[in-house]
């Protein structure tokens, strides 16, 4: 009893790899028990069948190397996907950021092209602004002595006829009394067929002689024989303040 007590607490002591040795030796022995018990003439498929049956035991760091295996392969697999993941994405975000460089550049171009036409606009709106305020406004006059007048001593001045308000004005009422409708049918002029018209009673061979350009080519034309009838007497007198009486 003490002799079976001391196995089974022997066993119990004993380790797992202690155990799997163990039990490998014995394989063997019974392995090599069998083979020799063969006779040598005995089939060889007798020896293949005896060590198939026989249980194989795989070691620890076996097992390990086949788990380390498919650990790197499947490390290897996750680390792939990665990079092609990783790579897709990079993909993306250079082709995102190429997309918004267009946008950006486009939203600019189009910002420039918009000042650019407004300068322009702006620019052309100055220029009309100064022609406007250069611009010479158009004068008006009344449509009376006073106005007649002063209509016909701009268009003297501007073309060199000398010439005053107070001097065109004396003349005036001497020969009209201010009608430019007046005509002198009763003169010498008016004997020999061309008598005098108009405020400054200009006989039709002078006005046509003496017209100055701009003006209308009617006779009574009240600013027509004003500048026609002082022209006249700037070239025989030197201006028509130095007429006191008929000429």
């Amino acid at each position: 009893m003490l002799k079976n007590t001391n196995i089974r607490r022997l066993s119990r002591s004993l380790t797992r790899h202690q155990k799997v040795a163990m039990a490998g030796v014995a394989t063997l022995g019974a392995a090599a028990l069998a083979f020799s018990a063969v006779p040598s003439n005995a089939e060889t498929t007798t020896n293949e069948a005896t060590v198939s049956t026989a249980k194989v035991e795989y070691g620890s760091d076996q097992i390990k190397d086949v788990k380390a295996s498919v650990t790197d392969q499947l490390a290897g697999a996750s680390l792939k996907a990665e990079a092609i993941k990783a790579k897709a994405e990079a993909k993306a975000k250079k082709k995102a950021a190429a997309e918004a460089a267009a946008k950006k550049a486009a939203a600019a171009a189009a910002a420039k092209k918009k000042a650019e036409a407004a300068r322009k606009a702006k620019e052309a709106a100055s220029r009309s602004a100064q022609r406007a305020a250069i611009k010479p406004v158009a004068k008006t006059y009344a449509n009376n002595l006073d106005g007649w007048i002063r209509n016909a001593l701009d268009i003297m001045q501007s073309k060199g006829i000398p010439g005053s308000y107070n001097g065109l004005y004396r003349n005036i009422m001497r020969e009209s009394s201010g009608n430019p409708n007046a005509i002198n049918d009763w003169d010498i002029n008016a004997i020999n067929g061309i008598p005098s018209k108009g405020l400054l009673q200009v006989i039709p061979p002078t006005f046509s002689a003496y017209h100055v350009n701009g003006t209308s080519w009617n006779i009574y034309d009240p600013v027509a024989n004003i500048t026609a009838a002082a022209n006249y007497a700037a070239d025989k007198y030197g201006s028509i303040d130095n007429v006191n009486s008929a000429y």
